[in-house]
């Protein structure tokens, strides 16, 4: 249930680097990646089939001692009654009914999601499969309700920090394997260090056994586009709502990264998460302004004549947005497709549609009143599609939409309904190095019984300079 504000803060920080230090392992390279195959240097790599160490109990004595730590950490610093277990409050919480939780938002929604990458990859790093991963998290999280804290057990918490938490920590897991796979022109240590930061389960794994499980993990090269964005934007319209939060513009840092693109001959999709994309927008006004992560959970390749590649099947997702003036997150599964079409010479088009159900909450940031902060399965859905011409110029589009309404959300009076748009459009000026001009809306509409406003909304147009390490823009030439 409760984690602490110190616990969120750390999960912030580390989503923080996470894109500065990829960004800077690639800057540092002297070729780009489509240019830098993996040498020799790179150590011998090991699969899910091919693993030569497993522990389960390695996996589970680790998540009980992270446990235990963070448990000592928040009685000492945060609040000593919430945190003081002992086995009266056990057998107490074992008899107790599992219920929703109100903690702030950024607790549940991003300190427990992250808190649970960590249990996913502890697994992932002792040699255990995605879905025997996700199973410890799902166990290190109910341990986590029952008796890491004297609050009762939260059911809320337990579908983010599982569910959520495994969708995330496979993403974090797989780009740090690709750092220490790939190497970009980092020195061992270097990639050691930035492996471990981007997910630091797997670096405590390869520290103390190294070449074990936490070996590196075969990726089977993927093909892969990555950029990384800084910029301002300025606030072209807003309605606050029900929010007290001031008017500012924002200084962001925007990291995207889609793994397993369609269309690279001999790529297989037998695994969870060979295909995902990752996006992790940063501001100075919120922290985490934006996350993302969705990977195909089942699914397989398709082709239609000479142009078209894709895949289709289901994925796993989790997102998180807080565009300053309300919030929204959701861990859910969706049916979807992504593919690619090269419709002339030079000329491609990308795109990704899913839509599906998820566990979703919102919130308003700075409430003026209480009621405001919404749970419930909820319908969702997301698009994008991306035009290049070339390698010099590409349009991006990309919309999600979450609903959140009666139906689906029985313990609250209200409904609601999020959309998240943005559009831009990207020049390179030169072979790694861009200038982007992007537009993006966050809309709100909802109805509580409580609050007289119905809408919020926070308009933004921005400026930014693009790193991006491909020379392309994500086409795969088959």
């Amino acid at each position: 249930m409760r984690a602490s504000n110190d616990w969120c803060v750390r999960g912030r920080m580390h989503a923080a680097l996470l894109p500065l230090l990829l960004a800077a392992g690639a800057a540092t390279a002297a070729p780009a990646i489509d240019d830098d195959p993996p040498g020799a240097a790179v150590p011998a790599r090991t699969g899910d089939d091919d693993r030569p160490y497993k522990s389960y109990g390695a996996a589970a004595l680790e998540i009980v001692a992270f446990q235990a730590a963070l448990n000592r950490v928040d009685h000492a610093f945060v609040r000593p009654d919430d945190y003081g277990v002992s086995v009266g409050s056990v057998r107490r919480n074992l008899r107790s009914s599992w219920a929703v939780d109100r903690d702030p938002f950024e607790i549940n929604q991003l300190g427990h999601p992250y808190q649970g990458s960590v249990y996913f990859g502890l697994g992932r790093s002792n040699g255990l499969t995605f879905w025997e991963s996700m199973g410890a998290a799902f166990a290190g999280s109910a341990v986590w309700e029952l008796a890491g804290e004297t609050t009762p057990p939260s059911r809320n918490d337990q579908i983010t920090t599982s569910f959520g938490g495994s969708f995330l920590g496979e993403s974090l897991y797989r780009m740090a394997n690709l750092v220490l796979e790939q190497g970009y022109g980092l020195a061992p240590p270097w990639r050691e260090a930035a492996a471990a930061v981007v997910s630091p389960p797997l670096g405590f794994n390869r520290y103390v056994r190294p070449g074990r499980g936490s070996g590196i993990w075969n990726s089977n090269s993927p093909a892969v586009y990555a950029r990384l964005q800084l910029g301002l934007g300025g606030i072209s319209r807003r309605i606050v709502g029900p929010s007290l939060a001031a008017r500012r513009n924002e200084v962001a840092v925007d990291f995207a990264l889609d793994y397993g693109l369609p269309g690279k001959p001999g790529y297989t999709y037998r695994r969870p998460f060979d295909y995902f994309l990752f996006r992790l927008r940063l501001s100075n006004i919120q922290g985490v302004e934006s996350l993302a992560s969705r990977g195909l959970l089942f699914g397989a390749p398709y082709a239609a004549g000479r142009d078209l590649r894709g895949i289709v099947g289901l994925y796993g997702s989790y997102d998180y947005l807080a565009p300053q003036v309300f919030r929204v997150a959701s861990t859910g599964l969706s049916l979807g497709s992504n593919a690619q079409m090269w419709l002339a010479d030079g000329v491609a088009l990308l795109g990704h549609a899913s839509a599906g159900v998820g566990y979703t909450s919102t919130g308003t940031v700075r409430a003026s009143t209480t009621g405001q902060y919404n749970y419930g399965f909820a319908p969702q859905a997301m698009a994008t599609l991306r035009l290049t011409g070339g390698d010099r110029i590409a349009l991006d589009l990309a919309a999600r939409e979450f609903f959140d309404g009666r139906l689906t959300s029985p313990e609250t009076a209200g409904t609601d309904r999020v959309f998240r748009g943005d559009a831009s459009l990207t020049y390179r000026l030169a072979p790694h190095h861009a200038v982007t001009l992007k537009y993006i809306t966050s809309r709100r509409t909802f109805a509580f019984t409580n609050v007289p406003e119905r809408q919020q909304r926070r308009d933004t147009v921005g400026l930014y300079y693009s790193y991006q390490p491909t020379r392309g823009f994500g086409a795969v030439d088959w």
